[in-house]
């Protein structure tokens, strides 16, 4: 997280970060604009594994967001997840991201991958599946997903994985993340 320096004093403060977030699909056009505007900041700028972050699969996504909220507001969206159907019942998700700064805070990757496999199953989902870069093999594994094979793909090394439906969902859906607000007394 970046450091500011107060001016004329000398002292930093950390970027301040929303304390209000809701995972929920998109549903307003600026949504849907911080959506695509975050998959490109993270997939083609920082990890540079596509120059072109949209494919075919929009088309018939569900774009699912976190939307950070300020005094009740909604902001901006600091977290985004797809899910799509490719046949009867068998259903994807991809482009799990989060906005830089918010990243280990703890819950709001787990409550996109919560969203994104419950709105499957809404719609009638009995698989969901994943490709998922390997490094972040073990995270789901923590949320309740299987790996079924290794795999390459864009250059890297990814695995295919498949949640385990009757874990879900395993946290409330569409409420209000708050994170943890600590007190300081002097």
């Amino acid at each position: 997280m970046a450091k500011h320096a107060f001016a004329l004093v000398e002292d930093t403060f950390a970027e301040f970060l929303a304390g209000d977030l809701l995972v929920k699909p998109a549903e307003h056009p600026w949504e849907r604009q911080h959506y695509y505007a975050l998959r490109r900041a993270v997939f083609s700028e920082e990890q540079q594994l596509m120059a072109q972050d949209k494919d075919a699969n929009d088309f018939q996504a569900i774009p699912i967001v976190a939307v950070a909220h300020q005094c009740g507001m909604p902001e901006r969206v600091i977290g985004a997840v797809r899910v799509y159907q490719t046949q009867p019942g068998t259903w994807y998700g991809g482009r799990l991201c989060v906005e830089h700064q918010y990243r280990r805070q703890g819950m709001i990757g787990k409550a996109l991958v919560n969203e994104a496999v419950c709105q499957a199953i809404d719609l009638g989902c009995q698989r969901f599946l994943a490709t998922v870069q390997q490094a972040n093999e073990s995270y789901f594994h923590s949320l309740h997903w299987d790996t079924l094979q290794a795999m390459d793909l864009l250059g890297r090394p990814h695995c295919l994985m498949q949640a385990r439906l009757d874990c879900y969902p395993f946290m409330p859906r569409q409420s209000a993340l708050l994170r943890k607000k600590v007190r300081c007394h002097g």
